[in-house]
């Protein structure tokens, strides 16, 4: 395994189905991190005010995510969020607008490594742009058929906009 980022880092992950947190477990084993993990919002929020991450990965459905997504990013945590029931356009754009760093589905899981890489070595926008050109087709065969068009106004702002931060997403 060639050295990788990831090897020491502290990392938290948040979901409600036990498996997802084994699955995540087996994945970053090789990589030697600190591994945390919660099960429910209070546990997680607990752990996220009384610790320091170097990356969060957040449910969103289950344990309150985008809440908990708001507690990691005003402690300057990064965050993933990983989905299969909020896979949908606007949890995407709920997502990068309370500051997640990358938005993944859970079929994606087995392929995590290579965008927790990315968040921890690439600016916000950069990597959003990366999981965009990454996650098109997953998106593409998702979302419906329109979804680029209803939300062209945002998407542009991201791919285009090279200090692109939470507050001025917000602010558009």
């Amino acid at each position: 395994m060639p050295a990788s980022i990831l090897k020491g880092k502290s990392i938290l992950a948040v979901d409600d189905e036990e498996d997802i947190l084994e699955i995540l477990a087996e994945e970053l084993e090789d990589y030697k991190v600190d591994y945390d993990c919660a099960q429910s919002y209070e546990e997680a929020l607990n752990k996220i005010a009384s610790n320091t991450y170097d990356l969060v990965i957040l449910d969103i459905m289950g344990v309150r995510g985008f809440d908990l997504l708001q507690a990691a990013v005003a402690r300057k945590m990064p965050v993933v969020m990983l989905t299969a029931h909020a896979l949908n356009p606007e949890a995407l754009k709920k997502s990068i607008e309370l500051g997640a760093r990358a938005y993944l589905p859970k079929d994606q899981i087995v392929a995590m490594i290579p965008f927790l890489e990315d968040l921890l070595t690439t600016s916000y926008q950069s990597t959003w742009r990366s999981a965009f050109s990454k996650l098109s087709g997953v998106f593409g065969a998702q979302f419906d058929r329109e979804w680029r068009k209803t939300q062209k106004e945002f998407l542009e702002k991201i791919e285009k906009d090279p200090e692109i931060t939470k507050s001025t997403i917000i602010e558009s």
